[in-house]
């Protein structure tokens, strides 16, 4: 069946969820629905028009919890640029690097890892990047955006009731 998209009451897009879940939503009074798909779901008692997007009627404030360091992360902060190059990789021809070597007191965190290409990971070795000719593109720093909240859709996946709501912090791929 289909997926729902979820707004927040200011019509930021929060998450995509599934069916069941936005019906149950409608049915506790909270969500309103606007936009719906062709399809109905039938039940003893009613039919209703399956949705296809939701917005809650009450405000949901974005946690302030620190931002999990992940290797997902570390990509989607770098963009999936290596850091050294700068050509974009799919994630599966991405590592991520230490800045400065663990082996010389570098540490696993936001400001010394960044993503790396597999050739300029080579390249770099258990060395600094000064120290073979290298240079960062961007300086690893702690990300200031919430990935959890960040949705990423297929383009060809994205139903055509869903685009006038997918702006701001929506990467559609092509």
């Amino acid at each position: 069946m289909e997926q729902v998209l979820l707004l927040n009451i200011t019509y930021e897009p929060l998450r995509v969820i599934n069916w069941k879940r936005a019906i149950a939503l409608l049915m506790l009074e909270k969500v309103e629905v606007l936009e719906e798909y062709n399809r109905e779901i039938h039940s003893v008692s009613f039919a209703i028009k399956l949705p296809s997007v939701i917005r809650l009627l009450k405000l949901v404030k974005r946690p302030k919890s620190p931002i999990k360091f992940s290797r997902q992360n570390i990509y989607a902060r770098d963009k999936y640029k290596c850091q050294y190059c700068g050509r974009r990789f799919p994630s599966e021809e991405l590592t991520y690097d230490h800045v400065i070597p663990k082996y010389r007191g570098g540490k696993t965190e936001w400001t010394n890892i960044v993503t790396c290409c597999i050739r300029c990971n080579r390249k770099k070795g258990g060395h600094t990047p000064n120290e073979v000719g290298m240079r960062l593109v961007r300086k690893a720093s702690r990300p200031t955006w919430l990935p959890a909240l960040k949705i990423t859709i297929g383009f060809k996946q994205v139903p055509q009731s869903w685009r006038d709501y997918l702006y701001w912090n929506v990467e559609l791929i092509e």
